[in-house]
């Protein structure tokens, strides 16, 4: 347990020093070389578990030592060790003395000592600390306050609900490719293979415990993808039909591109601006036996345009990813305020510029996975109040072929069965 508290450690400090958790993870597992897959697989685990709960243990950090903890090493393997005890399935004794162990790995002398004494102190006090922590809802949702005081504002019945999802394990949710097989034979693989996992609808199934993908039935034969159930919707509310010139923006990791490519036979072209992620969308195209044309290109330019109007377009627009935040629980910490203006400006312009590449009567798809208005329906307001060819067309979701459990103007609450994204449906007059 040392070695993975002690790569998470340096994970957890890389990310309060401002660093993605994508790029910090990696750079963790390198510092120590020698960990097995099992620790690898720990470390990411006990990662994300400070993360969710980085608040409550930073509280009781705070509590437990009168003066700040200046290694940022020993901070971190401090917070992991208390979000382990509060959060962890872990014995106590066992949590306790392997971070012991793995502070004596720190370099820093005094290290072991402060280690013990604050988690020992924190499994002596915990009943008269956590009186005083209940008070502050930072620390009792575990986001910042400013991402609090915007849901309570944006979703006054949600908000409470919406942060309960956002702090728990998101679902490993399959969509089945119907060209190779259907719902109902690829969930009686999934059983035949010993894999607990339950029909949501249409073609996605949701797997009661996570696995890796190379457990699955017919994966590499291209039998499923992993997609969740919500992000599903965007290849059917696309209202596809065949040889229509499509276009997917943003398309990396290639999720809906490659839906949109089983759903139906299509022309399409699959948009991103990093050529490294493309990689992503080649390798699954390649997978899944799929043929698209795949190209760099800002979405928010015209660079790599080619004059070819699209009768389908889906702007998978960059924001906040405050509706996955389940799955990138960095982003609580990471986000700011601000940073919600970068992005509406960004997702304006990549609007207004796919617009003018969309033929009359064909139909554009504006898609977020965030849950503040800022980057979903104000956004769509101020677009069509300066576009008088817009006509904004219902998004219906047919709850027969996938789960909805909550939606509110377009709006996919998240909610244990899907994330939350943001569908407006646009048609060109």
């Amino acid at each position: 347990m040392q070695v993975a508290q002690l790569i998470a450690a340096h994970a957890v400090a890389e990310v309060l020093a401002g660093h993605n958790l994508t790029v910090s993870m990696p750079k963790a597992l390198r510092k120590v070389r020698s960990a097995t897959p099992q620790q690898q697989a720990a470390a990411q685990d006990y990662s994300y578990l400070t993360l969710r709960f980085y608040a409550e243990a930073a509280a009781y950090l705070a509590a437990l030592t009168p003066k700040p903890v200046t290694d940022v090493r020993v901070q971190a393997l401090l917070l992991v060790g208390l979000s382990q005890l509060l959060h962890g399935g872990d014995d106590d004794f066992t949590v306790v003395n392997q971070a012991v162990e793995a502070a004596g790995k720190t370099g820093q002398r005094w290290a072991k000592g402060l280690v013990n004494a604050v988690l020992r102190n924190f499994l002596r006090q915990r009943a008269a600390l956590q009186a005083n922590m209940s008070k502050s809802e930072v620390v009792q949702w575990n986001y910042p306050q400013w991402w609090i005081d915007l849901l309570k504002q944006q979703y006054p019945d949600d908000w409470q609900a919406m942060l309960a999802v956002g702090n728990t394990h998101p679902p490993m949710t399959l969509r089945v490719n119907l060209r190779k097989t259907s719902a109902e034979a690829y969930l009686q693989a999934l059983r035949d293979a010993g894999i607990a996992a339950h029909h949501l609808g249409g073609t996605a199934i949701q797997l009661q415990q996570p696995l890796p993908v190379y457990q699955l039935p017919g994966f590499e034969q291209g039998w499923c993808s992993v997609q969740d159930a919500g992000a599903q919707w965007a290849a059917p509310l696309l209202d596809l039909e065949p040889g229509m010139r499509v276009l997917d923006a943003c398309s990396a990791p290639g999720g809906k591109t490659c839906h949109i490519l089983e759903s139906c036979e299509v022309e399409l072209l699959s948009l991103d601006a990093e050529a490294t992620r493309l990689q992503r969308v080649n390798e699954n195209l390649q997978r899944l036996d799929l043929q698209a044309t795949v190209v760099t290109g800002d979405a928010a330019q015209s660079g790599w345009f080619d004059g070819k109007l699209f009768d389908r377009i889906l702007a998978d627009v960059p924001c906040s990813a405050s509706g996955i935040v389940r799955r990138h629980v960095d982003m609580k910490w990471l986000r700011r305020p601000q940073d919600l203006t970068t992005f509406a400006q960004t997702q304006q312009q990549i609007l207004s510029n796919l617009w003018h590449m969309l033929a009359k009567g064909g139909k554009l798809l504006y898609v977020t996975c965030s849950v503040f208005q800022q980057e979903n329906e104000m956004q769509i307001q101020q677009f069509l109040t300066s576009h008088a060819d817009a006509t904004r067309l219902p998004v219906v979701f047919d709850t027969a072929l996938l789960p909805c459990e909550r939606m509110v103007s377009g709006q996919l609450l998240p909610t244990p069965a899907h994330d939350g994204l943001f569908y407006a449906l646009l048609q060109k007059q």
